[in-house]
């Protein structure tokens, strides 16, 4: 039995998708697996914010044609750039368990204490999501925001070149690829009062074929991701969110009680608990009082 996974080529996605591989192996020690390498649109096109050249899913598509061809068998995804309805015909098989889904601040180290002094001073800050400008804006009220493209180590360099005093960043992404220590620059998480991260933020997603390697995929899933998943996803489909909708969603599983907070501007967050087994009506309640 051969799974053909098919993955961005990014050295984040890389990771990612051998986290997938592992756990199919580690669950089904007889199961072959191979990493096939997608360039998606995202991938190509690097000059634009994501929202001029198709908004949420620009990583998602090519991969998702690779599904339906039978090129590949499994898609590992971000879920957070995951666009509102799949492909016909597949389903998410799997969901790994959730790194921190918080954002992370990334200082240029020679000017840290600076900002930490003077939060009022105006300074650069690198981001392509209205999400997080938002956040920012609260946050470093007086600066100047930029767009910014590219992956993770793409953005490190820009900040350490100067092209920007700061950049936020998932930290989920930054502790898979090891860099959440760098050096070069000072790193502060951010607590969801100051930025409620994307939905999805910090979970994998594995996307089949409708009925394809069930077994397989259920095996390493882990519920706990997948109810957060299946929550905040929730939220944007009532939202009928695309990529330029400055969302935030963080829903965290505790003993059997969810607890979802939603905003739409990082300024008015809304909060609430169900069971996990109302989580869908919790969702929808919240995004009635935004």
């Amino acid at each position: 039995m051969k799974i053909r996974i098919g993955t961005r080529g990014s050295r984040l996605a890389l990771i990612q998708a051998e986290m997938v591989e592992n756990a199919i192996r580690s669950a089904f020690p007889a199961a072959e697996t191979e990493l096939v390498k997608i360039t998606t649109k995202g991938d190509r096109v690097t000059d634009r914010p994501i929202d001029q050249i198709g908004g949420r899913g620009v990583f998602i598509g090519e991969i998702e044609a690779a599904l339906a061809s039978g090129q590949i068998d499994a898609a590992v995804h971000s879920a957070k750039d995951m666009a509102i309805s799949l492909a016909p015909g597949t389903v998410i098989g799997a969901v790994l368990p959730r790194a921190c889904p918080l954002d992370t601040l990334v200082i240029r180290r020679e000017i840290a204490e600076k900002l930490s002094a003077d939060p009022l001073g105006k300074y650069r800050v690198g981001t392509s999501s209205n999400r997080r400008k938002n956040a920012a804006a609260r946050l470093l009220p007086n600066s100047v925001f930029a767009d910014i493209r590219g992956n993770v180590d793409t953005r490190l360099q820009k900040l350490h070149s100067g092209e920007y005093d700061c950049i936020m960043l998932a930290q989920a992404g930054l502790s898979r690829l090891g860099m959440a220590e760098d050096p070069r620059f000072v790193f502060r998480r951010l607590t969801p009062e100051e930025s409620l991260p994307a939905p999805c933020q910090g979970i994998i997603a594995v996307q089949s074929r409708t009925g394809e390697f069930a077994e397989i995929l259920g095996k390493i899933t882990d519920q706990a991701a997948l109810i957060c998943f299946e929550t905040e996803r929730e939220v944007l489909r009532l939202l009928n969110a695309g990529c330029s909708t400055p969302v935030g969603a963080l829903a965290e599983l505790i003993n059997g009680e969810l607890r979802l907070s939603v905003t739409l501007d990082q300024r008015r967050l809304i909060s609430g608990s169900a069971p996990a087994d109302e989580r869908f009506a919790l969702a929808e309640r919240l995004v009635r009082q935004l």
